[in-house]
């Protein structure tokens, strides 16, 4: 194989590798988006479909930037149209995630403001029938209103 040979088969296998990436990169951003739109109609967070996908898809991603952090892959993209592509979906990546970081923070606020009315509601039933005060004592004997007839 002559050095042009490999020097193209090389390029060609990095275009399909990033066009891969850039696949990767569009399915997680649709995922996260889909995410965002549910936790912007009130849905608690432990109910959405797409957190097992997404995590899979973020692993797979960040699987990506270690190796190429670490020098073990490099994905050199000499078409400039191919590059502008991906550092595209790459911002647009992080404005999602960013979004998504923002809405699932208000879902634990509002799941966690939900949990604490519950608690609240729990401690004012118990607190009205117990027969204890806060000294731990028996509290004393409320008093009971009964009506009299002094007619004869």
């Amino acid at each position: 194989m002559s050095v042009v040979q490999a020097r193209t088969t090389n390029d060609a296998n990095g275009d399909a590798r990033i066009k891969s990436l850039i696949a990767l990169i569009d399915t997680l951003i649709a995922l996260v988006a889909e995410e965002n739109a549910e936790l912007a109609k009130g849905l608690p967070a432990s109910r959405l479909k797409q957190v097992d996908e997404k995590n899979r898809l973020a692993e797979m991603f960040e699987r990506i930037v270690a190796e190429c952090a670490a020098g073990t892959t490099s994905l050199h993209v000499r078409d400039p149209i191919l590059r502008e592509q991906l550092m595209e979906r790459i911002l647009k990546l992080r404005g999602a995630m960013d979004e998504n970081l923002v809405r699932l923070r208000a879902a634990i606020e509002a799941s966690n403001r939900r949990i604490e009315a519950v608690m609240q509601a729990i401690r004012e039933q118990i607190a009205a029938v117990s027969p204890y005060g806060a000294s731990g004592r028996v509290a004393a004997a409320r008093a009971v209103s009964s009506g009299t007839s002094r007619s004869a």
